[in-house]
């Protein structure tokens, strides 16, 4: 989709369509030209109700708030409400109480996400007539804006957005499209693709040299060997360090403690965090944030066969401490806790891994929220903030020293999984916190994504399948960072 800001108002600009958003406390506002009609259509002001007007070439969209995620929302009604017209060009003008950047970078943001689709494998493909959305610098008040904030944060919300849709592209690829040395290859191209960005790939033989023991167990039973691939985005005058691990399981059909049928349908999804880390990548590097930016990825297939690991195997992880495996399922935090010692040579300023780690976090808060988890609570109410920003759903899961003693093992260091089926999101998160180091324990957040990551039906401005969930979220919690340093210059000025 290509997005024009144009410095006029609304009424001035040339297109087949125009696209209006109603709200329930701006019933009259000046582009509303068809209220009459309304009635007639039986068209009601309440949540995600849409009309469109063939005659007049306007849609009409319902707008709950002025809030940017209900206008992401809103836009991407509009257009599921014209998608199979023959309009080539549609117009809309801002829609703002507070701060009209923000709204505008929300409206290019709900375009990109709300017209994504995902067709590589179908003979037919739908039919997408419309090319260009027109953006009015005016507001639906008669205020105008500068056509240089207005466009530029219109280019960070379509940067943003396109990062996240190119997320969804490779979790809904189909695992043997994605195998993890198809993703390593990817993020080889990737890197080339994009500014001051490397890439690094680790086969078989370097995690052997890492002593990458519990990663290079789950891997054992595939024929598609594991990948340890290392992005890095690495900025002049970088002033603080990222590193974003990623759980990049591109199959888990549970090994030998094998999934039920239906639940290993739509295991593609469990490279989710993966697809996020190196998508945030490509967006810190688009954005030019003043960061330096790793994605740490552990990609594996989790498969069955006569060399698989077992239930009562002891690993040996890469900082030495032995696990037990009592379930061969709760493989991603295996693969993770060697990723995460790596990524921890880097000696980041923060550190955040993401993964579809447990159904326990599904359970607790829904399908569409991430469970945010970790031990400084100025961090995580920090990136729970920007989500809010982003559009992203989050909910926070406690630590407690009660749920942490259910790991222990009479055999090993630590147990893959608790000994109570309580708690399971936490206990998972504090497995993990087992092979965090002192220095970095308030540094740390474990996102689990498994419910918004993958959902088989739309909602919102996403579609059934991938959501790219955390890409957003963590962009937005850097540009946050950026915006706090950049003010403090000023001050110090």
């Amino acid at each position: 989709m290509n997005i024009e800001v144009v410095d006029k108002v609304v009424e001035k600009i040339e297109a087949e369509c125009e696209i209006i958003l109603v709200s329930s406390s701006e019933l009259n506002h000046k582009w509303i030209k068809d209220k009459d009609e309304f009635e007639k259509a039986g068209f009601k002001v309440k949540e995600d109700e849409t009309l469109f007007l063939p005659g007049s070439a306007r849609v009409y969209s319902t707008l709950t708030s002025f809030e940017p995620d209900d206008v992401r929302v809103s836009v991407a009604n509009a257009l599921k409400a014209i998608r199979k017209t023959n309009f080539k060009s549609a117009k809309i003008g801002l829609y703002t109480k507070k701060c009209p950047p923000i709204n505008a970078r929300a409206l290019a943001e709900g375009i990109m996400l709300g017209s994504y689709s995902f067709e590589r494998y179908k003979s037919e493909t739908d039919k997408k007539s419309l090319e260009t959305i027109i953006i009015s610098t005016e507001d639906y008040n008669g205020n105008s804006y500068t056509f240089e904030s207005t466009k530029k944060a219109v280019e960070e919300g379509v940067i943003i957005a396109n990062a996240t849709n190119c997320a969804k592209d490779v979790v809904n690829t189909t695992p043997y499209d994605m195998t993890p040395k198809k993703l390593a290859n990817y993020a080889e191209k990737l890197a080339k693709e994009l500014e001051n960005v490397e890439c690094f790939v680790g086969d078989e033989k370097f995690l052997k040299k890492e002593k990458m023991g519990a990663f290079l167990a789950v891997a054992k039973a595939s024929v598609n060997k594991p990948r340890l691939i290392k992005l890095s985005y690495k900025p002049k005058d970088a002033k603080k360090r990222f590193v974003f691990v990623g759980k990049g399981l591109t199959y888990d059909s549970g090994g030998l403690s094998l999934k039920p049928s239906d639940y290993m349908v739509t295991m593609k999804s469990d490279k989710s965090g993966a697809s996020a880390a190196i998508h945030i990548i490509k967006a810190a590097s688009e954005l030019k944030l003043p960061f330096e930016v790793h994605a740490i990825i552990g990609a594996a297939e989790n498969m069955i066969g006569g060399n698989a690991y077992k239930p009562d195997d002891v690993l040996v992880a890469r900082n030495g401490k032995t696990i037990e495996v009592r379930n061969t399922d709760a493989e991603g935090r295996l693969v993770l806790a060697d990723c995460l010692d790596f990524a921890q040579d880097l000696k980041p300023d923060y550190l955040v891994d993401l993964a579809t780690l447990t159904g326990a976090c599904v359970v607790a808060l829904g399908e569409y929220t991430t469970g945010v988890m970790g031990h400084s609570s100025e961090l995580k109410h920090s990136i729970s903030s920007s989500a809010k920003k982003s559009g992203e759903l989050t909910g926070m899961l406690p630590f407690n020293k009660y749920l942490k003693k259910l790991l222990k093992s009479s055999i090993a260091d630590i147990s893959n999984i608790a000994s109570s089926r309580y708690g399971g999101a936490i206990t998972a998160g504090l497995f993990l916190d087992n092979f965090i180091k002192d220095e970095f324990k308030d540094k740390w957040l474990h996102l689990d994504i498994a419910g918004p990551a993958f959902i088989e039906k739309e909602w919102g401005y996403n579609q059934a399948g991938a959501s790219g969930a955390g890409v957003r979220m963590c962009t937005y919690w850097l540009k946050d960072f950026a915006y706090k340093i950049k003010n403090v210059h000023k001050e110090v000025k």
